[in-house]
């Protein structure tokens, strides 16, 4: 589904690199591979080894980075991020990279995530005396890196990234340090890789692709990884993990053509689509999928149940970002502008129509009664995705609780409002046998918790009241 107009966005994508003489233009190249995770954003700082300097806009990354830009953006080592607001907002000063100076040196933070004990570290350190600049939760690392007490950048590091808890794939670099971090849980994807003797990191592998890195293997949870000119050094900051990475990055979020803990993202998605044929058997003449997202599902369905698949939506690719903005009518009228239905394929038909998820219904509605206006005889909705029923907590923007049309309505009652003629969503047991099949071995280490409210972490009370009584 199109994430501008659905409701449903990822906070954001991180890129870094270490040791390569084009780095900026590399991370240039990178972020824009990552730019489907953040829209309303984008910054780059490199170090040249004895300074930092960034760049940062609000906008698309073709955008910010003009060519006269990129020139003055020179150095061996930068980082990246592209950006969307979910904690903290939107606003020029909340870009990342967040880029701080001192007298005993300069740090660039970026941070892929959400912290959810973010305010009562700000309480504390503003009762220490910060002063924070931004309404970011990513400053809170700087400031307690500041007042850790130790001397060495990497203690600072350890000691900080133990007082957080959330979701976080953090990048820090200095003039002479470039370190990454990933949560004791892994919530957010993160992996190493390499381009000639440079070491590059990346939220999603898609980004080593594009810029011609080798994938080396996936940060582990807890790890920090220290890139300085004696190489590459792995320690950990806490010694106890559980692996829950996001099962949203499988059905969403990242790009199909990215592996995730050693899955391949378009062959997860195929399986959950098979997986839905067989808990989901509708008799129909055709199977399309809502672009981009779910196309593979579709597929997947199409192969399962031997109902051929066709393109029965179309994305128009040339709408601007006019509808980015996250306000209800400007989604509504969103759909119309980004999708249109394909009549010689549809009309006459029974068509089932493969989504990745629901958030608030409206963006189902509006393709259902398209699809309908089209000549659709029926249209059965099958979702490759349980019911999204509670809100995220981790950077991913589900918005409140009270928002999710899940969260208070039956599935029967979903299908009325959204004027399906059948709709059925993915079960939780069939969603981990799917994404489990992949040669991996693997049916648990998944965070589930907008499908069961089971949280992997603790959850403090101001984020609970924000996202349950907003």
């Amino acid at each position: 589904m199109l994430a501008e107009i659905k409701g449903l966005n990822e906070e954001c994508g991180v890129f870094g690199i270490w040791g390569h003489p084009d780095a900026a233009q590399i991370t240039y190249y990178g972020l824009h591979s990552l730019q489907h995770r953040g829209q309303e954003g984008t910054g780059i700082v490199v170090s040249d080894g004895k300074t930092l300097k960034g760049a940062k806009g609000e906008g698309l990354v073709t955008e910010v980075f003009t060519a006269d830009i990129m020139k003055d953006l020179v150095g061996d080592a930068a980082i990246g991020h592209v950006r969307y607001a979910t904690a903290g907002g939107g606003g020029y000063e909340n870009v990342q990279p967040l880029l701080f100076h001192s007298q005993t040196g300069s740090l660039a933070l970026a941070h892929n995530g959400n912290l959810v004990n973010a305010n009562s570290l700000k309480h504390q350190l503003e009762g220490q005396g910060s002063i924070f600049q931004t309404s970011s939760d990513t400053e809170v690392l700087a400031h307690l890196m500041k007042r850790s007490g130790y001397h060495q950048l990497k203690d600072q590091a350890k000691n900080a990234l133990t007082m957080l808890k959330g979701a976080y794939a953090y990048l820090i670099m200095t003039e002479t340090e470039l370190m990454v971090a990933l949560d004791p849980h892994g919530l957010r994807p993160l992996s190493l890789g390499m381009i000639g003797d440079a070491y590059v990191v990346a939220s999603e592998t898609c980004a080593f692709d594009v810029v011609g890195a080798d994938y080396i293997r996936d940060v582990l949870p807890g790890e920090l990884l220290i890139i300085n000119k004696d190489g590459l050094t792995s320690e950990r900051f806490v010694v106890s993990t559980t692996k829950a990475i996001c099962m949203m990055e499988y059905i969403y979020f990242s790009r199909p053509d990215s592996d995730i803990n050693g899955i391949n993202v378009h062959t997860a998605r195929k399986n959950l689509g098979k997986r839905l044929a067989i808990e989901a058997p509708i008799e129909a003449d055709v199977v399309t999928g809502v672009p981009d997202s779910s196309i593979s599902a579709a597929i997947g369905y199409a192969e399962a149940s031997g109902i051929p698949y066709e393109m029965g939506l179309i994305k128009n690719r040339y709408v601007g970002r006019t509808f980015i903005q996250p306000s209800q009518s400007l989604r509504e009228q969103g759909v119309k502008m980004k999708l249109s239905p394909v009549r010689g394929v549809v009309e006459g038909k029974r068509v089932i129509m493969v989504d990745d998820s629901i958030v608030r219904g409206t963006t189902s509605r509006r393709i259902v009664n398209m699809l309908k206006d089209a000549g659709a005889l029926e249209v059965h909705v099958v979702i490759s995705s349980p019911p999204i029923k509670n809100p995220c907590f981790y950077g991913i923007d589900t918005s409140t609780k009270e928002e999710l049309i899940a969260s208070d309505k039956s599935v029967e009652e979903i299908r009325q409002l959204i004027g399906a003629d059948s709709l059925t969503f993915l079960s939780v047991e069939g969603m981990l046998e799917a994404i489990g099949k992949q040669d991996h071995g693997e049916t648990s280490g998944y965070c589930l918790g907008c499908f069961t409210g089971k949280y992997p972490t603790e959850i403090y009370p101001d984020t609970l009241q924000y996202y349950y009584q907003k």
